[in-house]
């Protein structure tokens, strides 16, 4: 067994090390070699209790890989750390330990036909259930390496995926078969199959590049970044203070061209009643700035409420004060301009633990508030069913108001385009990560989202970094992290709708339906 902790370990660190935003993505293509082979000893061995030994030497690979490339929301929380490192990786092994399951029932070509199968189904599945946490995704790695992945508009993620799982197996069939032949032919060529199983996607993903138009349509945008500390400056502020502030940093370079201003998410962290703001000070200084600049529009987060009073539970996510009042509380983003309202949209892809409680009439019993006292809130926020689109005065631009967390759903980001956005205005809080590896990965999976879309990014973070991002995916300039000041620059805009917008997720459907057909076969066989 100490040689299959040894290959386990190995796959984890192999898998670290490809990560971004400091990885090379080429080791993602040799990673799960090593745990392959520690299965297959584990299965072909004589040995007892074989699929605990698996769940073990899985369990401590997926240890390794998210320990390194996830410690930093120690800095948010130690415990919600420890529980996401924890629970993901038994997640990753239970995954594997079905793999292992059926491999005992079926033949070689169906069991790793399954294997990257039920991996994407287990991805898709994270993207969507209560305690989501789809950061380590395997099509996320090429994030950093834009220039390799611009078929991304065609599969998503996912795609990205299934090239790494056809990969790993081709190379972990070609050194099985050099082992059992001792043939270096065999070895070199199947390697040589990997390789050209490597290098045609990058040669497609160049060529996609070098013909790549982008709109020649653009707006002229402003990125703010406050730089306020969460921790100790954010929520001691009022509303109208922080609008003065934002104001004066915007005002450093607007002009009559400008013709969007965008802010973080929370920026407005002071609560304020949803139904009140139109007619709030705050809004009236942001709609000040709007007249001297006939076609600018504002863009902002901010936390807002509806207060609802006693009696029954008027909504799914309402939750309840000491005095037993009803409320729901929103991490907004919100619109405006020289329109006579305010535009908004609700935060509805949640930091699990820090703004929503996963399976709660199940765990508050158990465990109280412990899941959501991570973030300065105990409240769970209130989402909406469709992604919101704010439609500029002049109708040129049509932002998706992407807040923080959702820029690392992909589908989810094609609802917005798919309403009509073209182009996305990203704002985040990446103060809670200090300087880790945190703030820089989730700036980098934006780039995914850029070519999945074919939509240029306007981001902008509390305490960085801000960027523009272009059609290709490229990062075209930045605020560094923990500097206060703001951003100018120019992106297009188009109304184009890439393959991936209209399909979505196609290969993970498929695959949780060719994972669900060979489970089904793998229970006929055994019965039999």
């Amino acid at each position: 067994m100490k040689k299959n902790y040894l290959l386990a370990a190995f796959t984890g660190l192999l898998l670290a090390m490809a990560w971004p935003t400091y990885g090379l993505p080429v080791l993602g293509f040799i990673a799960f070699v090593p745990l392959l082979f520690a299965e297959k000893n584990i299965r072909e061995s004589d040995s007892n209790k074989k699929g605990l030994k698996v769940f073990g030497t899985a369990y401590l690979s997926f240890l390794i890989w998210n320990s390194i490339t996830t410690w930093w929301l120690w800095y948010s929380s130690a415990f919600g750390m420890f529980f996401a490192i924890l629970v993901n990786s038994l997640l990753m092994a239970l995954v594997f330990l079905i793999y292992h399951k059926v491999a005992n029932k079926l033949p070689t070509k169906i069991h790793l036909v399954f294997l990257p199968a039920i991996w994407m189904a287990f991805e898709k599945f994270h993207l969507n259930w209560d305690f989501s946490w789809p950061w380590l995704n395997l099509g996320n790695l090429f994030s950093e390496y834009t220039s390799w992945i611009q078929w991304y508009e065609y599969t998503g993620t996912f795609g990205g995926s299934l090239w790494i799982w056809i990969v790993n197996i081709g190379l972990f069939k070609t050194y099985e078969k050099y082992i059992q032949e001792k043939n270096k032919k065999v070895l070199s060529t199947g390697v040589g199959k990997n390789i050209l199983l490597i290098a045609i996607p990058v040669i497609i993903s160049f060529l996609i590049l070098k013909n790549y138009q982008e709109s020649k349509n653009t707006v002229d945008v402003i990125l703010i970044q406050p730089n306020v500390d969460p921790y100790t400056e954010k929520y001691d502020q009022k509303n109208v203070q922080i609008t003065k502030g934002l104001i004066a940093q915007a005002s450093e370079k607007i002009d009559q061209n400008t013709d969007y201003v965008i802010a973080p998410e929370t920026v407005l962290s002071e609560w304020y009643p949803i139904e009140q703001f139109d007619v709030s000070p705050q809004r009236k200084a942001l709609q000040s700035l709007c007249l001297q600049n006939k076609n600018l529009n504002v863009i902002v987060g901010a936390v807002l409420y509806h207060m609802y009073g006693k009696g029954p539970k008027p909504s799914k996510y309402a939750n309840i004060t000491r005095q037993g009042d009803w409320y729901d509380e929103y991490n907004a983003a919100l619109q405006v301009n020289n329109s006579d309202s305010t535009q908004f949209y609700y935060k509805s892809k949640l930091v699990v633990g820090v703004e929503n409680f996963p399976f709660k009439p199940l765990l508050e019993p158990l465990l109280g508030n412990i899941l959501l006292d991570l973030g300065g809130t105990i409240s769970t926020k209130t989402i909406q069913k469709d992604r919101g689109v704010f439609t500029s005065k002049d109708r040129k631009g049509k932002a998706a108001p992407i807040i923080c967390y959702e820029s690392v759903y992909g589908e989810f980001v094609t609802g917005y385009v798919e309403n009509g956005a073209n182009f996305l205005a990203i704002i985040t809080n990446d103060a809670w990560w200090d300087k880790t590896q945190g703030h820089q990965q989730h700036l980098s999976y934006a780039r995914l989202r850029a070519i999945e879309t074919r939509k240029s990014i306007a981001r902008s973070a509390n305490t960085g970094i801000s960027a523009f991002i272009n059609e290709k995916g490229e990062i075209r300039d930045t605020l560094p992290y923990d500097t206060k000041g703001s951003l100018k620059g120019t992106i297009t805009i188009n109304d184009k709708k890439t393959f991936y917008v209209k399909y979505g997720d196609f290969i993970a459907r498929t695959a949780i339906l060719i994972a669900g057909l060979i489970v089904l076969f793998a229970i006929a066989r055994k019965k039999s």
